[in-house]
């Protein structure tokens, strides 16, 4: 249906077209239609989060949808919901149709009489076509490649996902398109090896397929490749960041490779890519104010950064942080512990000693001379469009270690909810396992700094805090204080402000519509003033290497101009914050609250951390009866979030998959620390 009947009539008018030529038919068909689902998905975005009822509808859905929801476990995919089971057998039937499709129609048309032409053996021919067909059926895994990664996609948002939780799809695409595309090459290789042309594997064609731009596209993505195999990533985890960005190698070779026209099929997911990467680093570009930071024993910072009013966030977000002093390219993501509803002027992450950077960072801050001020850069944050914690009529929080960080956020937004709204929050069990004692003051990082709101209490937290490798708590004199650090601040740096803006989507909407048309016009003009006249439509005149470096050139220029002018304008507008971070010096700070833990002995002046030591049971030497604890609960709906080491996020999505308990509802939290 496709190619014969559509393809035809569409080429007709398309390939006499003196501003597109045969390009344009790939720009409609091919790239159009992701960017226009973009845009509206923006427009819908700011719609939806303006409307008052936005809550209610997507709870209905969620609750008719939560059967499909439930978690399986799946050998190397991990956790997984039925949904997404569903559609990744649905694409991988996708895919194996198409090439079965291709096979099917070409190899009866592969004769000895149809290849005598060429000198060819069937099985030569056949081998050389089953080499191409892998690489279109490749290309439509590459299409949405890029999508998952796409921080602030509307794309994503719209269907409820976010980036950090979508990146094992673009992990699980990532390995199909490798796979293919080394089948396609390796196909090609041995074809010009039986038939005595391995000459071709140097050819640069100027009107046709670059061979080798494909050669060195695919060796780029074989090294990308290799370096994100876990045993890889997790040992070396720089050699995995430095050769993820042979990307742009990928992309550009590639591009090369096949042409810009046929280029197309790719080009929408990675344009909105590009987008939202240039945000990004206009973003990262500015020092943010790091107001303070709280030293846990336990080799745990928490960072509080100033932020303007007008950045709002749901828990369970990221945020990505750079330290030039450290590492001038190196970023990396961590969950936001603080609730934008709570704290309207501070947004707070939690950074673990475990890797490299985060053991210099500590070290950095928590030593006897530690610096007075630090140059801190962010990216972010990003989260899911809404939370849906209210439906339940408990919460209970399985963590493991730093698991607790999303629950934080999630606790904290809670209190606000019961005291703003006045409306009724769900009760909450936090069951956190720690490996000793001193991880414990990790649950003194439920209370935000200035200390919370006395209706801690009412909230209704119970906490279950297990220590599995001691059998006793630690002697009063082993025990190591928490302190807080204040630093001074810069004339030159600025809270955390939203990229674009209160209305983000509005302008990330008008961003991609704007840039996109003036990237059409642009390309219009080049092709009837200059291209068109040199090659009259033929194809076979001007450079295919050349159309695609003019073209790339147009789309870099046409998003530089319209997300530097949206940038600056929205800056300006939070000028006025930036002022107010500039006169801080000398104001007095917030003294910290003591570690409830670390003065358990004593009494207590602070209700929120008398309430929170109150409602702490701790248990040594042992682990929790994750079943026993969850099926016990006998309430109609409880929400079972989960967050931790793989062996207990596996457990407990078991637990509930099992059938035995249908008010268990499971959802894996992703985090960053």
């Amino acid at each position: 249906m496709y190619r014969q009947i559509w393809t035809p009539k569409i080429r007709v008018h398309t390939t006499t077209s003196t501003y597109f030529g045969a390009q344009g038919r790939s720009l409609l068909l091919n790239t159009f239609p992701l960017i226009f689902i973009a845009v509206l998905g923006c427009v819908y975005l700011h719609l939806w989060k303006k409307s008052n009822d936005k809550h209610t509808n997507r709870v209905e859905k969620k609750q008719k949808l939560a059967i499909w929801r439930r978690p399986i476990i799946m050998k190397g995919l991990g956790i997984v919901s039925r949904i997404e089971l569903g559609f990744f057998v649905m694409f991988l039937a996708l895919l194996v149709w198409t090439f079965a499709s291709y096979l099917h129609i070409i190899f009866p048309t592969l004769t000895p009489k149809s290849v005598a032409k060429t000198g060819e053996k069937v099985w030569e021919a056949k081998l050389e076509d089953s080499g191409l067909r892998l690489g279109l059926v490749g290309n439509i895994c590459l299409t949405f490649l890029f999508v998952p990664v796409t921080r602030g996609s509307s794309v994503l948002q719209v269907f409820g996902l976010t980036s950090e939780a979508s990146v094992k799809y673009h992990i699980w695409l990532g390995h199909i398109v490798m796979t293919l595309f080394s089948a396609h090459g390796i196909c090609y290789i041995v074809y010009w090896a039986v038939t005595y042309q391995l000459s071709e594997m140097l050819k640069w064609a100027n009107t046709d397929v670059s061979n080798l731009a494909g050669e060195l596209s695919l060796l780029s993505g074989l090294v990308l490749w290799i370096a994100t195999f876990p045993r890889i990533r997790r040992k070396m985890f720089e050699l995995f960041f430095y050769t993820h960005h042979f990307y742009i190698l990928f992309v550009i070779f590639f591009v090369f490779h096949v042409g810009i026209s046929y280029a197309g099929i790719m080009l929408p997911g990675f344009y909105l890519f590009l987008v939202d990467r240039y945000l990004r680093f206009l973003q990262s570009r500015s020092n943010v104010r790091l107001v303070s930071a709280r030293v846990l024993p336990c080799e745990t910072l928490e960072l509080n950064f100033s932020k303007s009013k007008g950045l709002s966030y749901t828990p369970t977000s990221i945020m990505f942080v750079n330290v030039p002093s450290i590492s001038k390219l190196q970023w990396h993501p961590f969950t936001i512990t603080s609730s934008s509803s709570l704290e309207q002027e501070k947004l707070s992450v939690v950074i673990k000693g475990e890797g490299s950077w985060s053991k210099k960072l500590y070290q950095m801050i928590s030593s006897p001379n530690s610096v007075d001020r630090l140059n801190v850069s962010v990216e972010g944050p990003y989260g899911p469009a809404s939370t849906h914690f209210l439906r339940h009529d408990l919460l209970v929080m399985v963590s493991g270690g730093s698991g607790i960080t999303p629950f934080i956020s999630i606790i904290r937004e809670l209190i606000h909810t019961s005291e703003s709204q006045k409306c009724k929050t769900p009760e909450i069990l936090l069951i956190s396992v720690f490996k000793n004692s001193q991880d414990l003051t990790m649950l003194d990082l439920l209370l935000p700094i200035s200390g919370a709101p006395s209706e801690t209490s009412k909230l209704g937290l119970q906490i279950e805090a297990f220590v599995t490798r001691e059998k006793q708590p630690i002697l009063p004199e082993e025990k190591k204080n928490l302190r807080t650090i204040w630093f001074k601040p810069s004339p030159s740096d600025e809270p955390i402000t939203p990229i674009l803006g209160q209305n983000n989507w509005l302008w990330l909407g008008a961003t991609i519509s704007s840039s996109f048309i003036i990237f059409l016009i642009s390309l219009g003009v080049l092709n009837r003033y200059y291209i068109y006249p040199i090659d009259k439509n033929t194809n076979k005149i001007y450079s295919y290497s050349i159309k695609a470096v003019l073209n790339m050139l147009i789309i870099c220029m046409s998003i530089v101009i319209t997300s530097s002018a949206a940038f600056a304008w929205n800056k300006r507008q939070s000028a006025t914050d930036a002022k107010q971070i500039q006169n801080m010096e000398g104001a007095s700070p917030m003294a910290s609250p003591n570690s409830w833990f670390y003065n358990a002995d004593r009494e207590m002046e602070s209700l929120p951390q008398q309430s929170l030591f109150q409602s702490t049971n701790l248990h040594f030497g042992e682990r929790p009866d994750l079943k026993r604890m969850l099926f016990e609960r006998k309430e109609s709906s409880v929400g079972v979030l989960v967050c931790g080491p793989k062996k207990m996020r596996h457990e407990v999505a078991n637990i509930c998959s099992s059938g035995l308990a249908s008010n268990l509802h499971f959802e894996s939290i992703s985090f960053s620390w």
